[in-house]
C-alpha cells in the first residue's frame, strides 16, 4: 500500500522491477526510532529505525503478517518508510535500517528504491547504515557478502547485527568485515557479575580493533552493564538506558545521564 503511494510520486512508477513481481502489501507499517550513542563523545551517532504497526505496535506482530511472497515488497516498504519518515523528523545522523538479505534478488537493482527515496526525501546517502542480523538464517552466504560489498561501494555503513547469537559468526566476519559490528544482548545482559561473558567480549573487542570493525553494544540496560563494556573499549551503545524506540520521535540523552555514567564509582 505505501509503496503504491510512493510510486505515484516517483519519477519512475517501478524502479526495482522485482517490486513488480511480489504480492503487495495488505497493510501499512510505521517506524520508530532509537537512538546509538557514542560514548567517547556522548554524541548521537545515528538512530535505528524499528518497523512497527499502524497503531505503535512491535516488530514481532509485523513481521508476523509478512507472507514469503511479501519478502521483498515488506522490505523495500521498510526502507523507503524509514527514509521518510527520518526525513520528515529532519534526522542529521546516521540512519541504521535492518535489511532482510534473502529479499535482495540483485544488489545493484534492488537498491534503485532507496536511492531514489533518497533524493526524494532530501536524505544523503552518505548517512545510511544497512544491518542484517547474524541470527537470519541466510541461503547463501556468498550473496550476503556481495550485498554488503556493494552496499559498501556506494558509500553505505555495514553492520552485522545480534553478533554472537546465531547462523553467521565467525565465517561472515571472515569473508566481510563490516564498518559496524553489534553485539548480541545475549553477550551483554548481566555482563557486569559474568566473568565468562567478559572474556568473551573481551576476545570480540580484540578481534574488532585487530580488523577495523567499531562495537556497538546493544540492549544494554543497567549502569553496571554500561561501566563494564565501557572498560573493555566499546565505543557504541544503543539499549534501554539510553532510550527507548519511539514511535515517529528522535529522543536525545540527557546530560544528566552522561554526569552519572561518567562519575567515579562512590563518588
Amino acid at each position: 500500500m505505501y509503496l503504491e503511494k510512493f510510486f505515484g510520486a516517483a519519477p519512475s512508477p517501478h524502479p526495482c522491477k522485482g517490486c513488480g513481481s511480489d504480492d503487495t502489501l495488505d497493510f501499512d507499517v510505521r517506524m520508530a526510532f532509537q537512538p546509538i550513542v557514542d560514548a567517547r563523545d556522548r554524541s548521537i551517532f545515528g538512530y535505528e529505525a524499528l518497523v512497527r504497526t499502524e497503531d505503535g505496535g512491535g516488530a514481532a506482530e509485523v513481521i508476523a503478517r509478512v507472507t514469503p511472497a511479501q519478502l521483498y515488497r515488506f522490505d523495500q516498504t521498510c526502507r523507503v518508510k524509514a527514509i521518510e519518515t527520518a526525513a520528515r523528523l529532519g534526522l542529521q545522523q546516521r540512519l541504521s535500517i535492518n535489511f532482510f538479505p534473502n529479499a535482495v534478488y540483485e544488489p545493484a537493482t534492488c537498491i534503485r528504491l532507496t536511492l531514489t527515496a533518497a533524493q526524494m526525501f532530501g536524505f544523503p546517502t552518505d548517512k545510511l547504515i544497512f544491518e542484517t542480523a547474524e541470527s537470519e538464517q541466510v541461503r547463501d552466504h556468498e550473496h550476503l557478502t556481495r550485498i554488503f560489498r556493494d552496499y559498501r561501494n556506494r558509500g553505505f555503513l555495514t553492520a552485522i547485527d545480534d553478533f554472537g547469537a546465531g547462523y553467521a559468526g565467525l565465517k561472515l566476519l571472515a569473508d566481510f568485515q563490516p564498518d559496524l559490528l553489534k553485539l548480541d544482548i545475549a553477550l551483554i545482559r548481566d555482563i557486569d557479575t559474568d566473568p565468562v561473558r567478559t572474556a568473551i567480549v573481551r576476545g570480540v573487542v580484540q578481534i574488532a580493533d585487530a580488523i577495523g570493525c567499531t562495537l556497538l553494544a546493544e540492549g544494554v540496560e543497567t549502569e553496571a552493564e554500561y561501566r563494564r563494556l565501557r572498560a573493555l573499549g566499546v565505543p557504541l551503545f544503543q539499549g534501554y538506558l539510553f532510550g527507548r524506540p519511539q514511535l515517529e520521535r528522535l529522543d536525545t540523552v540527557p546530560d544528566a545521564l552522561w554526569d552519572q555514567l561518567e562519575r567515579p564509582l562512590g563518588a
